[in-house]
């Protein structure tokens, strides 16, 4: 098996920790890079994986953390991780019977969304690039997250991430609030002809909110998905009606100066 340390971000994760890293148990190391987390996620963290590396460090950007992560870190492969993605038997498998060629200096991921353990049939949430050679790796901070550039061929894995974040809803609305704050930002701050078809209709401010619900409703079948679906539609029709809010509040400001 390719030599591998996970890297984890985490703050205030004790409904996630412990499941995300019982399923790494197979990785010999694990670096956590913990924004002085109050509850009890490190006591679950030490309790789930022998091998945790704590390192506690003020958040100030996603990309910044995940930066001084990989600092953090000797193996040539990372294994970025969130504190609420579950790695599938399949994928688990997947990586470690992989031989990377020297070319290859990524490999992304396709999430399945769950809502409290209820997979769903589709889901919005992009691919990403998981698993790459430390020194082809930088992160960049994009609107309210981040994505890592990587120096060279990006491979695509056949299994997925179960992505299932069990924290009460009050902690995914005081979220969305932040995100929304952010990404109104940064949105703004871009011209139109740099972003992606679904941030342009974003800018358009009207539109983002019933078009998400009645795309994943109809368009990818969650109406099937009984109330799991349901709640993943509203929620994301939640967060783009918090974003166009946020958009609308940002352009007043920025013409009445």
């Amino acid at each position: 098996m390719i030599p591998v340390t996970a890297l984890i971000l985490t703050r205030d994760e004790q409904e996630n920790i412990g499941r995300t890293l019982s399923a790494i148990k197979w990785i010999d190391k694990v670096i956590m890079i913990d924004s002085f987390s109050s509850d009890e996620t490190l006591k679950l963290a030490q309790a789930s994986h022998p091998n945790v590396i704590v390192v506690q460090r003020e958040f100030d950007t996603f990309a910044a953390q995940c930066n001084f992560g990989l600092s953090q870190i000797t193996t040539e492969w990372v294994l970025s991780l969130d504190a609420d993605y579950i790695l599938s038997p399949e994928l688990i498998a997947e990586i470690q019977a992989l031989s990377p060629t020297p070319g290859a200096a990524g490999y992304s991921a396709e999430f399945r969304y769950c809502i409290f353990g209820h997979p769903l049939r589709a889901t919005i949430y992009p691919t990403r690039t998981v698993l790459y050679r430390r020194s082809c790796a930088q992160y960049q901070d994009e609107g309210h997250g981040h994505r890592v550039k990587i120096s060279g061929k990006v491979l695509k894995l056949s299994g997925k991430i179960d992505h299932d974040d069990r924290k009460s809803f009050r902690r995914w609305l005081q979220a969305q609030k932040r995100y929304a704050k952010i990404e109104a930002k940064y949105l703004l701050a871009q011209s139109a002809d740099k972003l992606c078809a679904p941030d342009r209709l974003r800018q358009k401010i009207f539109f983002a909110a019933p078009a998400i619900f009645f795309y994943l409703l109809f368009v990818r079948g969650l109406v099937l998905d009984g109330w799991p679906g349901w709640v993943y539609v509203c929620q994301r029709t939640i967060a783009e009606m918090l974003l166009s809010i946020r958009l609308l509040l940002e352009r007043v400001r920025v013409d009445t100066r």
